[in-house]
């Protein structure tokens, strides 16, 4: 950590040469002085910064003290001058050690005019951000020389990376408690876009519009689970998704970027199943190169159109809660990020031990998926494989029972959808041919033909329900059932 002393000097240590250096913090307080004194001389210069400075960026207490008095003030519409600050501070012992009316009336009398008013506000925020940074990069060197602490060098980058992103993140810098009003507000402005059928409130589409219309878009800040058993076409329907989200954007404000972490598959095989998808080919004959010279150039085609996609695949194998925080914090800086898919949950490792306890560890897991959704206000889809119990019983239709390592999973998301395919385990009951049980099959097997279930199991917004679905096996594509509009 780093040491500061009642002069405002940060000291950091050069262990090497065994050397003290000491400089004083930036900070700039005439200009907050002026800041100040411009906002109580002319209420109207607060407009000019009420939307990115806070009373935390001001240097001094004192200074805090009244930023703070001035926008409680202002923010219920009376104006704050003299007077009013000092009815509104005079029983505040903080205001009255630290300088107190006289310093007050100091401010009155060297105030300026608000036209300066916004870039007075800028410098003091830069110089907040600037001694944050000297506090990060001291704790930093700080913990690279002291070898006796138990935390390991990437854990180390990883905490500082962390404290880096939420300097760059503007929403980070006013966490903490905030007051109804303020909640109220924008509540009531999420609810009017909603209205208005905003995209930017009714979530991300995912393309398909039954699906859409039962969750209204895939929601910021949400975790959604998506599970099934093995053949059910998870990973097809978060590739399909993924790729959904990503195509056809003209207009560049609008892009949406997506992460896909794949545990499990290669990114030249998910990149196989995409390319299968749109040019409409086996990806088992894109695969095996059993390909027509007329498949092999919509094969061309279909990748000509995809190199644009802002679709990112990160195929480390047995990745942590840890780096997948990192990693998508490291996307969200450098390219914007509106979308987290991870393929799948119980291939994630834990950043514990639990002595082979894996309901703790999952448990561990899907708290660090939720809080990387809340942190980064994206949905987070996680897949996850189902218990064999399915397979047990008639019905083979999945409940939330059925997750495995249950529990957690299911507490912890917002959204639990599961894929469900009569037609697979139908196919497996085939009677002889010939037979009056052959001529039921048949006819059941027509009405289930290509047809998938989407059972949105729990649903923290909205009911459940279920929506049918249209999938083609072949190139691995969920569709629309029906041409409906949204």
């Amino acid at each position: 950590m780093s040491n500061q002393n009642p002069n405002n000097k940060i000291v950091t240590v050069n262990t090497s040469k065994n050397l003290s250096l000491s400089r004083e913090a930036p900070m700039n307080l005439g200009a907050e002085q002026a800041l100040l004194g411009a906002i109580i001389s002319n209420n109207l210069a607060f407009e000019k910064i009420e939307n990115f400075l806070r009373s935390d960026f001001f240097s001094t207490k004192i200074n805090k003290i009244i930023f703070e008095a001035l926008r409680r003030i202002i923010s219920n519409d009376q104006i704050a001058d003299i007077n009013t600050l000092k009815i509104f501070l005079e029983n505040d012992e903080d205001f009255k050690k630290n300088g107190g009316l006289d310093y007050l009336l100091k401010l009155c009398e060297n105030s300026l005019s608000i036209v300066n008013a916004k870039q007075y506000g800028e410098l003091i925020y830069d110089l907040f951000i600037r001694r944050k940074l000297i506090n990060v990069g001291t704790e930093l060197i700080n913990d690279c020389y002291n070898i006796n602490n138990e935390d390991k060098a990437l854990k180390i980058i990883e905490q500082t990376e962390k404290e880096l992103f939420e300097l760059s993140n503007d929403d980070s810098i006013s966490k903490g408690p905030r007051t109804f009003e303020d909640i109220l507000i924008n509540t009531m402005d999420y609810a009017e876009k909603a209205f208005k059928k905003s995209e930017e409130v009714i979530g991300l589409r995912t393309g398909l519009t039954d699906f859409d219309k039962k969750i209204g878009g895939l929601h910021k800040s949400d975790l959604i689970i998506v599970a099934g058993r093995p053949s059910m076409g998870k990973t097809a329907f978060a590739t399909n998704l993924a790729y959904n989200i990503t195509k056809d954007l003209k207009d560049k404000k609008k892009e949406k970027n997506v992460i896909f972490f794949s545990l499990e598959m290669s990114s030249e095989q998910l990149a196989t199943r995409i390319i299968s998808e749109i040019a409409g080919l086996s990806s088992e004959n894109i695969r095996t190169g059993n390909l027509s010279k007329n498949d092999f150039n919509k094969l061309i085609k279909g990748s000509e159109n995809l190199k644009d996609l802002n679709l990112f695949i990160d195929d480390t194998p047995a990745l942590t809660i840890s780096s997948i925080r990192t990693r998508a914090r490291r996307m969200k800086r450098k390219h914007g990020l509106d979308l987290i898919v991870l393929d799948y949950l119980q291939l994630v490792s834990s950043d514990s031990r639990y002595n082979d306890s894996r309901v703790q560890e999952i448990s561990e897991i899907t708290r660090g998926l939720k809080a990387i959704a809340k942190e980064l206000d994206v949905p987070v889809i996680a897949l996850s494989q189902l218990s064999r119990k399915v397979e047990d019983r008639e019905e083979k239709r999945p409940q939330l029972a059925d997750l495995r390592e249950s529990g957690s999973i299911e507490q912890d998301a917002d959204l639990v959808v599961f894929l469900y395919r009569e037609e697979y385990y139908l196919a497996r009951t085939e009677p002889s041919e010939g037979t009056d049980k052959h001529e039921v099959w048949t006819s059941k097997m027509e009405k289930v033909h290509n047809v998938a279930e989407a059972i949105i199991a729990k649903n923290r917004h909205g009911p459940i329900s279920k929506v049918r679905l249209y999938f083609n096996p072949t190139i691995t594509k969920f569709s629309d059932l029906a041409e409906t509009s949204f």
